[in-house]
């Protein structure tokens, strides 16, 4: 990865120079048995259009906080890093009434409710399917997605020591995402082209180091698993062995 860079959109962008080809976020939901895997190049499609939508649609502006009420998902880390490619500060599982704008999943809708600015709206569906009919008082992710642009440019450039992250009480500049990911990535012995496999939550820093920062900080790549604790003990084996993967946590 490029020792230059200073915030997590800017270790995406060295990513997809490098190698859009490869594996970026391999997502499993073993409650469903649904399987995603996401290049570097898709992942990054996906992130510049949320950033669209974010920044041109919704209106937000670098500093803005935004709730962000989702389980350890593809798109979740897609969302954390639109975030971070505009400048708005996530906040995981944050309140949605002290948030500018909130983000919710088929299971927080109630509480995202709060919120007195916008409202997005995750199905969470397979290949990112949409709700039958989109909750009220929320807009569709998958219906306002598709139509952004496939790449996008910030209004203003994203400042690597305000403000970008929260989560469990704890907060990180952009900057400090970058350093506690390559950090957390070399103790685990992560590099290029390391496969990590995650079963941990997206509810506190070592779930979302291991789910994105440290893979992405390093040159590797996830292996993202919900609700893991369905999987047996040989279908993991499994797992590993046909993800090639290189660690599990």
């Amino acid at each position: 990865m490029n020792a230059s860079d200073r915030t997590p959109a800017d270790l995406l962008r060295s990513a997809l120079a490098a190698d859009p080809a490869r594996p970026m976020v391999t997502f499993y939901d073993d409650a469903t048995g649904e399987r995603v895997e996401l290049s570097v190049a898709t992942f990054a499609n996906w992130v510049a259009k949320t950033a669209n939508l974010l920044q041109g649609d919704l209106a937000a502006e670098p500093g803005d906080r935004l709730a962000l009420l989702l389980p350890a998902h593809w798109q979740s880390a897609v969302w954390l890093l639109a975030c971070a490619s505009v400048g708005v500060v996530a906040d995981v599982q944050g309140d949605p009434a002290a948030a500018d704008l909130v983000v919710a999943g088929p299971d927080s809708l109630d509480a995202a409710r709060a919120c007195r600015g916008e409202r997005i709206a995750l199905a969470l569906r397979p290949l990112g399917g949409r709700f039958p009919q989109a909750p009220e008082g929320f807009a569709d992710y998958a219906v306002e997605v598709p139509g952004q642009g496939d790449r996008f440019a910030p209004f203003a450039p994203v400042d690597p020591d305000a403000p970008a992250l929260t989560v469990g009480g704890a907060g990180f500049t952009a900057a400090e995402l970058v350093a506690r990911g390559r950090e957390d990535g070399a103790a685990l012995g992560l590099g290029e082209g390391s496969r990590l496999l995650s079963g941990r939550t997206y509810d506190s820093w070592d779930g979302l180091s291991a789910g994105l920062y440290a893979p992405l900080a390093t040159g590797g790549s996830v292996v993202l698993c919900r609700h893991l604790d369905q999987l047996g003990a040989d279908a993991l084996a499994q797992r590993v062995e046909s993800e090639r993967v290189t660690l599990t946590v």
